[in-house]
């Protein structure tokens, strides 16, 4: 193909619009990066609330009723360093206007009919993509993103001349499963309701129209395809995607570098890069005045900002809380499950200036966390690719990492050899044990406090490339392999 591919990413989130967790930043960050390689890429949404409000001069397009239900197609422009206007369509909908997160009202319940929204989301995306609603552009390839853009693919495979399709699964957990009686109410083909198809133990897993009907299935990670192979990880779909195996491929992640660069950071106390890190102390001494921490500068302060949630490991870091070594803080950002929230809350009243917590989510703080704290924590029971181990090494900030997927690609363990080469940038742990963890900060405490190796590893961190550019490449080489097809 002599053009640009014409290449319309769908998600459920994407920064700056609207932001939950990794899936938001990932989706923020890679349409810019494709159009900075040559790709006509564009971003469909849903029309949440949050999304109108940071996009005010959005315009209506079109107007359509799928399956009798009303929605208007909205577009606008988010300005790109550098480059041409992105553009993006909102898809509004009465379903999209509500208060709270995209799949959750205020009181962080899911939204009982999230499953109808979001195949709303997808027909209306499917009508976008094959030239319905905007007829001055048909895409050419569709790039979906998670069980909530799940259905895109299958929706386009009923199409005789249809865009060549790609499914990214971001965190394989999560999978948009539908009781039997409420499938029946989304209007899907009879036929899908198959093993072969979206049904799964009994019910509809919407993630499998993106697995099943895919024409590629990519995961964020070179190890996490792997890993989602195997029953330890594939959540019971394991035999799916051995079977697509032939289709798999993990592209990692790459970072907004210009966001989450500490040279220019507006969120810290004092900017800083690999030739100034000596700045980086002060970082350290006003995050500790932030949250009530101790002043002490020899302390090793651990910073963690997270979702509270099984998977990432929080039950390790709370169990090794009780046992800190001395000389050793920790601030922790986050919010989920409500049993580690008040678990993290009680930490931070049994140990004063010890131990920090701030619930909730706030953008500026998760920045000051990874440019104050020393070294920075993920204990996950699996990993994608997560995205925070990044930005720490970015800020200079040691990951301390299970060996798991993306966190086992992009951190390399402070072994004496690894330490010697001038390769290693971090601390990986095998098992996932609370014992396992505590060791790991020990071995992160003993580096810090001889000096010389614990800067190394700053510095190798600093140096490691996690541009977007890379998987840009990667991406738009996948797109014209379908197209060439």
């Amino acid at each position: 193909m002599s053009r640009r591919p014409r290449v319309l990413l769908a998600a459920s989130e994407a920064y700056p619009l609207i932001k939950t967790g990794g899936l938001g930043d990932v989706v923020g960050a890679l349409p810019a990066a494709l159009r900075a390689v040559g790709v006509d890429a564009r971003l469909v949404l849903p029309a949440y609330p949050a999304a109108l409000a940071a996009v005010p001069t959005a315009r209506a397009i079109a107007r359509s009723a799928l399956y009798g239900t009303p929605l208007t197609l909205l577009q606008a422009e988010l300005p790109i360093d550098g480059g041409r206007p992105l553009p993006v369509y909102l898809i509004q909908a009465t379903a999209f206007e509500r208060s709270g997160n995209p799949y959750q009202d205020v009181t962080g319940q899911d939204w009982p009919d999230n499953p109808a929204r979001f195949t709303l989301f997808c027909r209306g995306a499917a009508a976008l993509a094959l030239g319905h609603l905007a007829p001055d552009w048909r895409a050419d390839v569709v790039h979906a993103h998670d069980w909530q853009a799940g259905l895109l693919p299958a929706l386009l495979s009923l199409e005789p001349k249809r865009p060549r399709t790609v499914f990214t699964v971001h965190n394989l957990a999560y999978q948009g499963l539908v009781a039997g009686a409420d499938a029946d109410t989304l209007g899907l083909p009879a036929d899908w309701w198959s093993p072969d198809a979206l049904e799964f133990y009994g019910q509809l897993a919407l993630i499998k129209g993106g697995l099943a009907f895919a024409d590629r299935i990519t995961t964020v990670s070179p190890r996490y395809a792997q890993e989602i192979q195997t029953a330890e990880f594939g959540c019971g779909l394991d035999g799916l995607l051995r079977y697509r195996s032939a289709v798999l491929v993990g592209i990692l992640n790459g970072i907004d570098t210009e966001l989450w660069n500490p040279a220019t950071d507006p969120a810290l106390a004092a900017r800083y890069d690999a030739h100034s890190l000596e700045r980086k102390a002060i970082d350290k001494a006003a995050l500790q005045t932030e949250l009530g921490l101790a002043a002490e500068p020899d302390a090793l302060l651990l910073g963690m900002v997270s979702r509270l949630v099984e998977q990432k490991g929080v039950d390790l870091l709370l169990a090794a809380l009780g046992s800190l070594p001395a000389g050793v803080q920790v601030a922790v950002l986050g919010s989920g499950q409500a049993e580690y929230e008040a678990a993290l809350t009680a930490a931070a009243a049994q140990h004063p200036g010890q131990i920090a917590f701030k619930a909730g989510y706030d953008e500026g703080l998760a920045h000051r966390i990874q440019a104050g704290a020393d070294a920075y924590v993920m204990p996950s029971r699996f990993e994608p690719c997560g995205l925070t181990q990044l930005y720490a090494l970015r800020y200079g900030t040691v990951p301390i990492v299970r060996a798991v997927g993306g966190l086992a690609d992009t951190v390399v363990d402070a072994t004496a050899a690894n330490l010697a080469a001038g390769r290693a940038t971090g601390i990986v742990f095998e098992p996932a044990s609370s014992a396992a963890l505590a060791q790991a900060i020990q071995r992160a405490l003993d580096l810090y406090r001889a000096g010389a190796p614990w800067r190394q590893l700053q510095l190798t961190g600093m140096a490691q490339d996690h541009s977007w550019q890379r998987a840009a490449g990667s991406y738009l080489t996948l797109y014209r392999q379908l197209l060439a097809a």
